[in-house]
């Protein structure tokens, strides 16, 4: 007998939405935050946009931007569950490109505030304060 496997008769374990499994992954904190990501065009499978409900599979190409962060990412396992980050990275796996792209896009970062003077904020020392209240005193009188 020759069964041809439908989508209603897959296991539940294949059937994943790709907002869960952005969840289940660790890229966003909760599964919120990574359908807001997806509706405002944040996340592309394969090249294009998607809708939240999209289900995943292995094989999937997605890229990810995040603040300043860009990743192209291959998934490799399905989860719907929210793991320990060790077990999560296991369903994903960041392509070699992606890699040296953000790592130059770092050193860039890096390079731009390498000159300037890092401030440090700290509290006024007694002598410091000493010369606040004279001051402050001298624009009344």
């Amino acid at each position: 007998m020759n069964k041809k496997k439908t989508a209603a008769n897959k296991p539940q374990e294949e059937k994943i939405r790709l907002d869960k499994w952005l969840w289940a992954a660790r890229f966003y904190k909760t599964r919120a935050l990574a359908t807001e990501a997806i509706k405002g065009g944040k996340v592309h499978l394969n090249g294009q946009r998607f809708k939240p409900s999209h289900h995943s599979e292995i094989g999937y190409s997605l890229r990810i931007k995040k603040e300043s962060i860009e990743q192209t990412v291959l998934v490799l396992k399905l989860s719907g569950k929210r793991g320990p980050a060790p077990i999560a990275q296991t369903l994903y796996e960041e392509t070699a490109e992606s890699i040296s792209a953000r790592e130059k896009r770092s050193q860039e970062r890096k390079a731009i505030f390498e000159g300037m003077p890092q401030h440090t904020v700290k509290r006024p020392s007694k002598k410091d304060r000493r010369k606040i209240i004279q001051f402050k005193q001298a624009q009344h009188d």
